[in-house]
């Protein structure tokens, strides 16, 4: 799959792609924030700026989007161009590396599935639910 566009309408069209506040980010927060839960938003000060913090129960949760951070990837990246597989592979990369970041600083790391968020919210904010009420009872 070639890029049909130049450099320079790619750059304005990428230049338009949400990095915080996606809908998925909104619709997990929200229902987090309807059953009480007290977070933090894009934390900057954390590799990898989580999506969502629970600073006391020191988890950090990714939502993430099944495209640009690769859910298996290995499936379908002979299907896109150089560039793509370029991208995407980068992006991985930069994701693991947060995450061994932040768990070498004593966070436990999860991430939601774009792909599992449109199914089931109710199970994905079930799951942030018990690693956060795990983590404050080892803290």
């Amino acid at each position: 799959m070639a890029d049909n566009l130049t450099p320079g309408q790619r750059s304005q069209v990428m230049s338009r792609v949400r990095t915080t506040g996606t809908d998925l980010e909104r619709s997990v927060g929200s229902m987090l924030r309807r059953k009480r839960f007290k977070f933090a938003r894009n934390v900057e000060n954390l590799p990898g700026r989580p999506d969502i913090v629970f600073q006391e129960a020191r988890l950090a949760v990714f939502v993430d989007g099944d495209f640009w951070h690769g859910y298996r990837f290995p499936v379908w990246r002979q299907d896109l161009s150089e560039f793509w597989r370029q991208k995407i592979a980068g992006n991985r990369a930069r994701d693991q590396r947060n995450f061994r970041k932040l768990r070498r600083m004593g966070w436990r790391v999860i991430r939601v599935w774009k792909h599992q968020v449109k199914r089931d919210l109710e199970g994905c904010v079930a799951r942030i639910e018990r690693a956060a009420a795990e983590q404050k009872a080892k803290n």
